[in-house]
């Protein structure tokens, strides 16, 4: 296996123990982009030479001499930070966002950028700047949104890891649809500020900067380095890495269900929550059956902050500029105008509703405070599809999505682990999903899957 494949922890211990230099593994990610990014177009911005200079200083740090990306709409000094969008062409940052500080701080070395669809607001990685996305899968499906460049490039060993963003699952689908792993954190556990658009009003809980790598034990890993209050960050939250014993993780019952009785999932997705549940039951985790009554009302919360919104905070930037949009942007504010105007009265009622929502979902946690369900009612879809037919029902592009979206609304951490395989062959990815600030108990469940399931390399790599 080439080393571009192993997992981050592996490429350190080597590095650690002189069996490769940071300059010869920076070698190796650059041979990998160049064969394989031509067919992917999962980096957008990357330049061999400014990859050599940075990777042949001197490096110090848990991460020193890794190579990392950066989605393209969290800020990295000199880079483009475009968010995927012809109205931001030429934007450049001029300094590091504070992840991507800590993540150089840490000794990292920085890949380059990678895709993402437009402003952010699609699951699917395709716009008229950079063109889309493939999965390494399957070349004619996406890798998923808004992360999917970051997914594409880690799942094909382009990049050790890096960071997504995730206001509605888009780290967590992407990493379903490209067989990897990642963490949605808690909202202010890793620093948000640097990132594009910045997360203010419903963004600031809705969404979060989060690791995405190929094996759970690299997402933590990331987690630790960057979980740290930000001072100038008002969301931040002074809680520091705790961690978490096995023997302690194996006394919190756990609760699972493979639908939410609404959208259905297909055989294979409902196939590897059972697998999951049955593997952690095995190892001595406390599991039973159990699906919270409150999903659909977090859904349907999460649609008005993420849908409506969403498309109001973006009315600035695009009025008048509308035929330079792409069509999958296009085809966001169609879903977004089809809703009835918010009014100041009701978006008031519906931030209201969402505390009290998330207590209600507090409040069922507390018999299970860890929950394992399914990521997505499918596996990856071809590029351009917009609704599938799942245990005989039509189930509807932002439907499909819904079983990450919950999470968002809630504020809670919820980690995708790969698991299973569709008819096709596709990965699936399971997602385990905790209370607020308990992002390091999500990610010792997810390990515990990960050690008998997890990350296999796609067939582009092979």
């Amino acid at each position: 296996m080439s080393v571009t494949l192993l997992p981050a922890v592996q490429q350190l211990s080597l590095l650690r123990r002189r069996k490769i230099s940071a300059l010869e593994l920076a070698e190796e990610h650059i041979r990998q982009i160049e064969r394989l990014n031509p067919k992917l177009n999962a980096l957008v911005e990357f330049d061999a030479e400014r990859v050599r200079a940075e990777a042949g200083t001197a490096k110090r740090g848990p991460l020193a001499g890794l190579p990392v990306t950066v989605k393209s709409s969290i800020e990295a000094k000199d880079y483009h930070c475009e968010i995927g969008s012809v109205l931001n062409r030429g934007h450049v940052a001029h300094a590091d966002a504070e992840s991507v500080a800590r993540l150089r701080a840490a000794g990292a070395t920085v890949l380059g950028t990678t895709n993402c669809p437009e402003l952010l607001m699609a699951y699917e990685t395709d716009n008229a700047l950079y063109d889309r996305t493939c999965n390494p899968w399957d070349m004619e499906r996406t890798a998923g949104g808004s992360s999917g460049g970051e997914a594409a490039a880690i799942a094909a060993g382009l990049s050790a890891g890096g960071l997504g963003s995730d206001s509605g699952g888009s780290v967590r689908v992407p990493a379903h649809f490209c067989g990897i792993a990642a963490l949605k954190p808690t909202p202010g556990r890793v620093p948000g500020r640097g990132h594009r658009p910045p997360g203010v009003g419903p963004f600031a809980f809705l969404g979060a900067v989060g690791p995405m790598a190929r094996k759970i034990a690299d997402v933590a890993l990331l987690f630790r380095t960057l979980c740290a209050q930000d001072g100038l960050d008002p969301e931040s939250t002074p809680v520091a890495f705790r961690e978490v014993a096995i023997k302690d993780a194996k006394q919190i019952p756990i609760g699972w269900f493979e639908d939410d009785g609404l959208t259905p999932v297909t055989a294979e997705s409902q196939r590897a929550v059972r697998d999951a549940a049955q593997s952690l039951e095995r190892q001595g985790f406390r599991v039973q059956r159990f699906r919270p009554t409150v999903l659909e009302e977090a859904r349907r919360l999460w649609w008005i902050f993420f849908v409506q919104c969403g498309e109001i905070f973006y009315r600035d930037l695009i009025r008048g500029r509308e035929e330079q949009l792409s069509p999958v942007f296009r085809g966001f504010l169609e879903i977004a105008r089809e809703e009835k105007p918010l009014t100041a009265e009701s978006l008031l009622r519906a931030w209201a509703e969402s505390d009290l929502v998330r207590h209600r979902m507090l409040a069922e946690m507390q018999n299970f405070p860890m929950l394992l369900c399914p990521s997505c009612a499918i596996p990856a879809f071809r590029h351009g599809e917009r609704e599938w037919m799942v245990e005989g029902q039509v189930v509807h592009y932002l439907d499909a999505m819904r079983y990450t979206q919950w999470f968002n609304l809630c504020a809670a951490p919820a980690a995708v682990v790969p698991v299973g395989r569709s008819v096709e062959g596709l990965p699936i990815g399971v997602q385990v999903a905790g209370r607020p600030f308990e992002d390091e108990l999500v990610l010792a469940v997810a390990e515990a899957i990960d050690r008998e399931f997890g990350y296999q390399p796609p067939p582009i790599c092979r």
